[in-house]
């Protein structure tokens, strides 16, 4: 095992505040699997800007060598404007758990029911016009309101009735309704033909895994273990989650009830492999991307800047048939080769 001195400094950009998808990297961490590898590792919460920073902007600035993100994040660095075109290096789990959400007792029982209604949003590159093909496979307009309240305050929009729907995490907004008893009507995004692909997956810069690939393989390799410990022994798992982040966790039930729904089937491939990618999902999402026009030029921004950015709204109304249509290759967008 590696001494303290000779340990190679690394950082992992969260995607949102400690939760079960993170469960392995903090497990890897309490057990040592990351100083066996020669690593040390830092995690960095997006609570500390309340979420300003992205990780994928920080692992572009070389601020961070690893970042969660979901696919489109990876997708949208290899679009103008001209950035640091990151790499998907493992997917932290197989299958797509997130759905765009609703309150039962709001009455909208289904996609079409959005139109005129109000979504709380993350102003994610692809995310509104998603949505709104979403509402339109369902026969509805894809007219809606989409609001942008602050980043980690958006579930809660939608529990005190400021908005009503925005996009969930079945196995944690999901679990944590369900636990309080509030029930949600969840529409799935494969189940009305959008193909949307893996999230979140880890993030590293090209010329980390030109300079360092050792390293990438060996967080990689780290953090494998911790997933596949998770995996077995979820009650021990919970408690390290907890006291790796009190700040953030405090019902070891929630988390247990959590980690139970991730545990099934969804942090492995059926070799019992973690991270794993296939190029055909990456594909079929890039598809279905360029079939609606949406690998464009155009840039939304909350604060839209003229000539260089457009508002959500001017993304939402545009059919992208004006814009210059950009060609993604699925194979520079990911690699298994460092797993």
């Amino acid at each position: 095992m590696a001494t303290e001195g000779t340990l190679q400094s690394v950082s992992l950009a969260l995607d949102w505040t400690a939760n079960t998808n993170h469960v392995g990297f903090y497990v890897a961490q309490a057990l040592g699997y990351y100083k066996e590898e020669g690593i040390s590792v830092e995690f960095l919460s997006p609570h500390v800007s309340n979420y300003e920073v992205t990780p994928a902007s920080q692992v572009s600035a070389r601020q961070a060598t690893f970042g969660l993100a979901p696919s489109e994040t990876v997708i949208s660095y290899h679009l103008p404007p001209a950035r640091s075109k990151l790499v998907a290096v493992a997917a932290v789990l197989q299958d797509d758990l997130s759905a765009i959400a609703t309150l039962k007792q709001s009455g909208l029982c289904r996609p079409r029911d959005l139109d005129g209604k109000v979504y709380a949003s993350y102003a994610a590159r692809f995310e509104g016009r998603i949505v709104q093909k979403l509402i339109q496979a369902d026969g509805g307009a894809g007219n809606f309101e989409e609001a942008t309240p602050d980043k980690l305050g958006i579930w809660n929009t939608l529990l005190q009735n400021k908005a009503d729907a925005t996009w969930i995490f079945r196995a944690w907004e999901g679990v944590q309704a369900k636990r309080k008893g509030i029930e949600l009507n969840e529409f799935i995004l494969e189940e009305y033909g959008i193909p949307y692909c893996y999230s979140p997956v880890v993030i590293a810069h090209p010329d980390t895994l030109e300079e360092k690939p050792d390293v990438v393989r060996g967080f990689l390799r780290a953090s494998a273990k911790g997933f596949a410990y998770s995996t077995a022994n979820i009650e021990s798992s919970a408690k390290i989650l907890l006291a790796q982040a009190p700040e953030h966790l405090d019902d070891l039930d929630m988390v247990m009830e959590s980690l139970e729904f991730l545990s099934k089937t969804f942090l492995a491939n059926p070799s019992g492999e973690w991270g794993t990618m296939a190029s055909g999902k990456w594909s079929k999402f890039l598809d279905w991307l360029s079939a609606n026009k949406m690998l464009t030029t155009r840039i939304q921004s909350r604060n839209p800047n003229p000539g260089v950015s457009v508002s959500l709204r001017d993304l939402l109304t545009s059919d992208g048939s004006s814009e210059e249509q950009i060609r993604v290759n699925a194979n520079d967008l990911f690699s298994n080769n460092f797993l």
